[in-house]
């Protein structure tokens, strides 16, 4: 018995007999684990697509080996009129979320960029169901034209950052040179786009452009045996770049001012499907994907009169010659564009800003019933008509952001004084937290926790604290081990703090296991550049057009 590893609408391990079982009993098996109708699944082994042929094929005779690696893919039968259902696209988005452990299980223990995707899948979590994120910012998705994505459902907003995210890592990968470990992250990328709603997908030129990264990671790993499926991707990819920016571009063209930000992917999405007709043996059409894309080669390189020109206004050598490229080589119209972006930046980082105190305000009145944040739009609402914030806010929270739920409770005198009690109690834990950490600060200096203690109570900054500390006393450093060792007293009236101080030992907890620096590093490759997916150095793609424009000719004359 061989064993077959399937990823894709299902996960796991089959065993088969290679020399008797055949495409058909493949599929049929997969179906049924997958509780799905055989008509509906797509099997793909080592990049080419598993096809029924007559049926009776044994899986030996096809090339598919023990521990081959399949995947299963679910196509639809009725396509664009329904997809899969809330439940299981949900279900199916938590399995890849945990793809980076099932790696492990198999044969990546020592993938380099399992670190990462479990970044991309925490960050999706705290960041696609409306809670208030553990970070300073939050990442919301816009379409072309620089509006907000409203999605249908949590699994759409899930699915979406959740491809997002794997594209993003799969881009570090490719430019690290390390194109096989991109590939996997790319096919779970794409699964994940796959489980958000079509028309949502529609809107954005993502997954055309995940397609074409899948494609020349193919190309640089000079493997031919991916022929068929990167016919497959390229044909698709071009639909939707048509479908997003429209036809010649002309969207883009729109919402650009005239300039041409995608002439560089174009060039390499032209090279591929040239390279993928040379291997079919159509050698005219690659001829004509290859002079079209070489034409595109000269349009992109930057003159150094131009060049100097531009930096000569102030602004960076990699900057100027990518607007110069955009803006086919009109100088006037590189300097506006770089003008234009600096502005942009400077509005996003003000839009940043008050994000972040959006945020920190959000924090503050607490998380709803179901972990959600404090609506801050029908927050606004309730203080415009006369209610304190602070009341309206909690009002809100208890209500699970419900303005007519809340409204009944600011206007009912037994709800009302309940929430006044609850912000008090609230105040005066937070008071006592926080007086709590300036004891621990004041102990592990040397002084006598009882002493600290007393002074707290008189209240007053740490500062003014310590500086009545250092008037009556020298601290004791030698019992300072002892007095850090000890359980600090509580400071003020006692409350039922006990399950919010826990709350807060846990997100302390979870914060501490997050690896911050990978996720801020994804989180500033997702929302960074708007460009940067276009902004592709050609040299390689300059090489691969004259070496297989030499490869046509040598073919011609031969």
């Amino acid at each position: 018995m061989a064993k077959l590893k399937i990823a894709g609408i299902w996960k796991g391990d089959l065993e088969v007999e290679l020399e008797q079982w055949t495409i058909p009993m493949l599929r049929e098996e997969v179906a049924k684990q997958s509780s799905s109708s055989p008509e509906t699944i797509n099997l793909i082994c080592a990049g080419k697509v598993l096809k029924d042929g007559d049926g009776s094929e044994k899986l030996s005779q096809l090339g598919v080996k023990n521990n081959a690696k399949i995947l299963a893919t679910r196509v639809s039968v009725d396509e664009g009129k329904s997809f899969v259902a809330e439940e299981e696209r949900s279900r199916r988005l938590t399995r890849v979320n945990l793809d980076a452990e099932l790696k492990k299980q198999v044969e990546l223990s020592s993938w380099p960029v399992l670190k990462e995707l479990a970044a991309a899948a925490a960050l999706v979590e705290r960041h696609a169901d409306g809670s208030v994120p553990l970070e300073d910012f939050d990442i919301e998705l816009e379409d072309q034209n620089g509006e907000k994505i409203r999605f249908g459902s949590e699994t759409d907003r899930r699915a979406m950052m959740m491809g997002l995210m794997l594209h993003a890592n799969a881009k570090k990968l490719i430019r690290r040179q390390l194109y096989k470990d991109a590939l996997e992250v790319l096919t779970m990328g794409e699964e994940a786009f796959s489980l958000c709603n079509p028309k949502v997908i529609e809107l954005v030129d993502n997954v055309p452009l995940l397609q074409i990264d899948m494609v020349w990671c193919y190309f640089m790993l000079r493997d031919i045996s991916w022929l068929s499926v990167a016919g497959m991707r390229l044909h698709k990819a071009r639909e939707g770049i048509e479908r997003a920016h429209g036809k010649d571009s002309f969207r883009m063209r729109l919402l650009q001012a005239g300039r041409h930000p995608e002439l560089a992917l174009h060039l390499r999405m032209e090279l591929l499907e040239g390279v993928v007709a040379y291997h079919s043996g159509q050698l005219d059409k690659s001829r004509k994907s290859l002079t079209s894309a070489q034409a595109k080669f000269f349009q992109l390189q930057v003159s150094d009169e131009a060049l100097s020109l531009v930096m000569s206004m102030g602004f960076k050598e990699h900057d100027a010659k990518r607007a110069l490229r955009i803006s086919n080589q009109d100088v006037g119209s590189a300097i506006d564009f770089l003008v234009e972006e600096k502005a942009k930046r400077v509005q996003q980082r003000e839009d940043n800003n008050r994000r972040r105190r959006e945020i920190m305000e959000q924090k503050q009145y607490g998380m709803t019933p179901l972990k959600k944040a404090v609506d801050l739009q029908r927050l606004t609402a309730l203080v415009s008509i006369g209610y304190e914030k602070e009341l309206a806010a909690e009002a809100l929270r208890r209500n699970e952001n419900d303005t007519e739920k809340a409204l009944d409770d600011l206007t009912n005198p037994e709800s009302n004084s309940s929430i006044q009690l609850e912000i008090e109690s609230r105040k005066r834990k937070r008071h006592q937290q926080s007086t709590n950490v300036d004891i621990e600060q004041l102990v592990s200096m040397g002084f006598e926790r009882s002493t600290v203690v007393e002074a707290c109570r008189a209240g007053g900054s740490i500062e003014q604290i310590m500086h009545r500390l250092l008037s009556q006393s020298a601290p004791n450093t030698s019992s300072a081990a002892n007095n850090h060792a000890s359980t600090p007293n509580n400071v003020g009236p006692s409350s039922s703090g006990d399950s919010e101080n826990v709350k807060d030992a846990s997100t302390t907890s979870e914060i501490e296991e997050r690896d911050l620096e990978m996720e801020d590093e994804l989180a500033n490759e997702l929302t960074g550049d708007v460009f940067s997916d276009y902004d592709i150095e050609v040299t390689k793609e300059g090489e691969a057009i004259n070496e297989y424009l030499a490869m046509i000719d040598s073919a011609v004359n031969a």
